[in-house]
């Protein structure tokens, strides 16, 4: 079982971090008292693995004095239930900046005179908890999707495709419409049709005989390159912006045999390099 104890300065993020972490199959909890982290991982170990990844938010929130939760962390150090503290934190001026932003009040607000006094204060508080974590993510200058990959980086299970950007890629057939949901839209009608072939009129770009006849002569296996070459260009560079779900369709014209052909050798091609690829299309079952 694995625990993560998300804490840090109110502003800095831990919200956000947390949602991420829910995305990479964290179970999270936020501000669970202390004393019942301990029960939580009994729980947990006793299960049948629903809670084997949990993240633990917990700050200023939970009171000044840290000890029981140093306590509860000794406690699951000795049921060997491994942990790991993230803290985050990010500069006064862009604590401020946010906390005018979104019009919240500081938690220690009404203790001080003024929000950097409470801020001043919370780092003080927090001192010894920030001394214990393994990382620290200062967030001053890290964009949304920045601090999804560096998440990713450090608690994301090796070889997994876990809180990676999801590609749908589906065919479609122009006489049937546009498709709205799509972000990318591939145009192969200048590939030879197998429509006007009576062997191949009533199979599909499923069936291996219409996929022969639309990659003989090269043109689609030329195009399928050049369009791989763009989108093993591409996919990363929307991940890193924290897009988390692309749509691709490939078009033909009654989107039963060409587009049906490049769209299933695209998403064999993508799912080989390790995203998650869900494969349909739309315009199959219609005449």
């Amino acid at each position: 079982m694995e625990f993560v104890i998300i804490s840090g300065l109110s502003g800095a993020g831990k919200s956000k971090a947390a949602s991420f972490m829910e995305d990479m199959d964290f179970f999270c909890v936020d501000n669970l008292p202390a004393p019942l982290i301990p029960k939580f991982a009994e729980l947990g170990m006793a299960g049948a693995g629903e809670y084997d990844r949990v993240v633990l938010v917990t700050d200023i929130r939970g009171g000044t004095n840290f000890d029981g939760l140093f306590q509860a962390l000794e406690d699951l150090k000795r049921m060997k239930c491994s942990y790991r503290i993230l803290f985050m934190e990010a500069s006064d001026a862009v604590i401020i900046k946010r906390y005018k932003e979104t019009r919240r009040s500081h938690p220690l607000e009404e203790q001080c005179d003024s929000l950097e006094q409470a801020i001043a204060l919370e780092r003080k508080m927090l001192a010894p908890l920030r001394e214990r974590a393994e990382y620290i993510i200062d967030t001053s200058n890290l964009s949304t999707a920045k601090l999804k990959g560096e998440l990713r980086r450090l608690f994301g299970r090796e070889g997994s495709a876990e809180g990676r950007m999801d590609v749908r890629v589906f065919s479609f057939g122009f006489k049937h419409g546009l498709p709205m949901e799509a972000d990318l839209v591939f145009d192969v009608r200048f590939l030879p049709n197998p429509y006007y072939v009576a062997d191949l009129r009533a199979h599909t770009g499923l069936e291996q005989g219409v996929r022969d006849y639309v990659f003989h002569g090269g043109q689609a296996q030329e195009f399928l390159d050049r369009m791989w070459n763009l989108m093993g260009w591409l996919l990363p560079r929307y991940e890193e912006e924290g897009k988390t779900a692309l749509v691709i369709a490939i078009g033909c014209t009654g989107g039963h045999h060409r587009s049906v052909a490049i769209a299933h050798a695209l998403s064999e091609k993508i799912r080989a390099e390790g995203w998650a690829v869900a494969e349909s299309h739309r315009d199959l079952g219609r005449t």
